[in-house]
């Protein structure tokens, strides 16, 4: 894919358009599903975690950062570049919070399933994962300010347009979405490698 036609599907899978993301998961799933089997090679962690499921959570949360707006990708290879370090990071913090719940020897049998497994409250990743229901979810959590610079970004607008427009600089509106998007995908279970 060339520059211009990339840059062009991007702008597709920012607006939400169902095609575009779905030849999105075409295109590189096969590459998430890879790191995480190749990350994978203990056989009590293969247990524990799916690759499916590592890629769920990596998809949900870029389509959601695309859409706010939070990359600038140019060309495929930054595509790949930024899914492979999103899967590396999703599996690092879910191996992370399996091994801080399992330090007692005692909440896990011989089979290795947790014996107190903690009750999540409110929606999983999956089932916020429709597009449409899980943008509406994040809208439904982001302060009236962070939701603007939201739309202004998904609407194709520079940082600097938009400092220019609702005043700061360029850099500290960059790095205020993208502490609200963090929060938000905290808060829904979206990015549990986030502290």
């Amino acid at each position: 894919m060339d520059e211009k036609a990339f840059f062009g599907f991007i702008e597709r899978v920012r607006a939400g358009n169902e095609q575009a993301a779905a030849e999105l998961v075409r295109l590189y799933e096969p590459e998430i599903r890879r790191e995480v089997r190749l990350r994978l090679r203990d056989s009590r962690l293969r247990r524990e975690f799916d690759s499916v499921d590592i890629c769920q959570s990596v998809l949900a949360s870029f389509f959601v950062r695309a859409a706010l707006g939070q990359y600038e990708l140019q060309e495929p290879q930054q595509l790949i570049k930024l899914l492979v370090t999103m899967t590396r990071n999703k599996l690092v913090g879910k191996i992370r919070k399996m091994h801080s719940q399992t330090r007692d020897h005692r909440r896990v049998d011989i089979d290795g399933q947790d014996k107190l497994k903690a009750v999540a409250v409110g929606p999983t990743p999956s089932d916020l994962a429709s597009g449409s229901e899980l943008l509406q979810e994040f809208r439904n959590r982001m302060t009236r300010e962070e939701w603007q610079l939201a739309e202004r970004r998904t609407q194709g607008l520079s940082w600097a347009a938009i400092a220019s427009e609702l005043g700061g600089t360029p850099e500290s509106l960059r790095k205020q979405l993208a502490r609200a998007v963090d929060r938000v995908s905290g808060e829904l279970g979206l990015d549990e490698d986030q502290p």
